[in-house]
């Protein structure tokens, strides 16, 4: 049995499954928690990798490995390669004013010089607090000295990748560098020019690889593959086609779908991103998602399950109680100031199952805007794909259907990110023009009549609470 390893070093663990390349069959796993916050040493992501590659039997009988990691990063190496400060993750948002900068900036004579259609046809994506290129721009200014000592910029997946193979070659893939601000989807090329705008100069960085090249050796003699970003790996593992939106419920609420040609959004919602086969990947990403459902169970004082159980004795729409669940500020739509709201509170409606119901329709609400997003920009949807952790929820399993109009495929549990990651890894080791063919998960359909009404009354609550910002 020739055996790939798959790893997902997401926001809050490191995964690693180990594979049989040609059927895909799980032989292994292991996992390791990452600490918890916005900015983190990036050894931590290291450490974390070693304990899980070690919980999963080691890489010594495996053939080719591959990364699958957190978006949009900033990892700053001096000319020694050493770490120049705590990387900045996805959801840092203090780069939100120098986002706004970078759209909005004027010249000396008071016209604007980019813009949001601009940036959209420069490089597929609009600047966010998220971007690699906002964090730049901020560090820039912000901590200047930081800035000089800078010799290369990376993402996370690229980081690990480089330490995997000994640190001889600092390389990247599409769908990561398609999330950065300064590679273009469309051109398939850096654009070191608005990099240089950003950060005042163009520091080294890693060479994009196609989806099947090999990235080099680990000291062991393991294949390498160029890696993803983990939305593009959790399609490439769930195997998703036309038609087919992937909704993951994690720390993010991530919506995206597999599409032939670039998507050039200048609202920003949608970013134009790159997959892991070649594709392209339009997106809209929430900010909040199960820490929504972990802050709520919290406060009432009950564990998931019972979340769940509140909130589906309670009718659609809660009896007019509406939760705006922007507790980390929002990306989709881009408020990063923005607050939660719990709207409509009424003596028939404070009780604990109606604030359960209130919390599943508002994240599940919070996606569907998403969705809609993909729509508009030209997307098929036939069903959703549902994944991540905030699918095990009973509740948003079958409230799901009703908020987002479609049928709803629940895949088994799996680690669809790292499954990803491994069907690379054998991808490269074949040196195949696709990528190899394993049997799908099986999983479960969600059916239900939409519910108009919950998505109108969110709306009328979502703009309320954006004039008070």
């Amino acid at each position: 049995m020739t055996l790939v390893a798959g790893i997902d070093s997401s926001t809050q663990s490191c995964k690693v499954v180990v594979r049989d390349a040609g059927t895909g069959e799980l032989v292994r796993t292991g996992r390791a928690a990452h600490p918890d916050g916005t900015e983190i040493d990036p050894i931590h992501w290291w450490t974390a990798l070693e304990e899980a590659v070690s919980a999963a039997g080691g890489l010594d009988d495996v053939d080719a490995v591959s990364v699958g990691g957190q978006q949009h990063g900033m990892v700053c190496l001096d000319e020694d390669g050493e770490v120049v400060r705590d990387a900045l993750l996805w959801n840092d948002t203090r780069s939100a004013s120098a986002a706004r900068d970078l759209v909005e900036e004027r010249s000396e004579h008071g016209e604007v010089q980019a813009g949001a259609r601009f940036w959209a046809d420069a490089v597929g994506v609009v600047p966010v607090a998220s971007f690699t290129v906002s964090k730049l721009r901020w560090l820039a200014q912000e901590e200047p000295d930081h800035a000089a000592r800078t010799a290369s910029v990376c993402l996370p997946h690229d980081w690990l990748t480089w330490q995997l193979g000994g640190r001889e070659r600092l390389v990247t893939d599409r769908s990561d560098a398609s999330g950065t601000g300064y590679w273009s989807t469309l051109t398939g090329a850096y654009r070191t020019d608005l990099l240089e705008q950003a950060f005042g100069r163009v520091p080294a960085l890693p060479e994009v690889l196609a989806p099947a090249a090999s990235a080099g050796r680990t000291p062991g003699g393991a294949l390498l593959g160029p890696g993803a970003g983990d939305n593009a790996a959790a399609a490439l593992g769930l195997g998703a086609g036309p038609g087919d939106v992937v909704i993951s419920i994690g720390t993010s609420g991530v919506v995206s779908a597999i599409a032939s040609a670039p998507t050039t959004d200048a609202t920003g919602t949608v970013a134009g991103f790159a997959d892991a086969t070649g594709r392209y990947l339009p997106l809209a990403c929430t900010l909040n998602a199960t820490r929504v459902l972990d802050v709520t169970a919290a406060m009432l004082g009950v564990d998931h399950e019972g979340l769940s159980k509140l909130a589906l004795g309670v009718d659609p729409g809660a009896d007019g109680l509406v939760l705006v669940p922007y507790l980390e500020g929002e990306r989709t739509p881009n408020r990063p100031d923005a607050t939660g709201a719990l709207h409509g509170i009424r003596l028939q409606n404070t009780t604990a199952a109606h604030l359960a119901r209130a919390t599943v329709e508002g994240l599940l609400c919070g996606l569907a805007d998403g969705l809609d997003a993909l729509r508009a920009n030209g997307v098929d949807v036939q069903r959703v794909l549902l994944v991540g952790g905030g699918a095990r929820s009973e509740a948003i399993r079958r409230i799901a259907p009703s908020v987002l109009g479609v049928p709803v495929i629940v895949p088994a549990p799996g680690e669809y990110v790292a499954d990803g990651a491994a069907r690379q890894a054998a991808w490269v080791l074949r040196g195949a023009e696709e990528p190899p063919t394993w049997a799908a998960a099986g999983g479960e359909t969600y059916e239900a009549a939409p519910v108009p009404a919950v998505r109108e009354r969110y709306a009328e609550v979502r703009e309320l609470t954006a004039r008070q910002h």
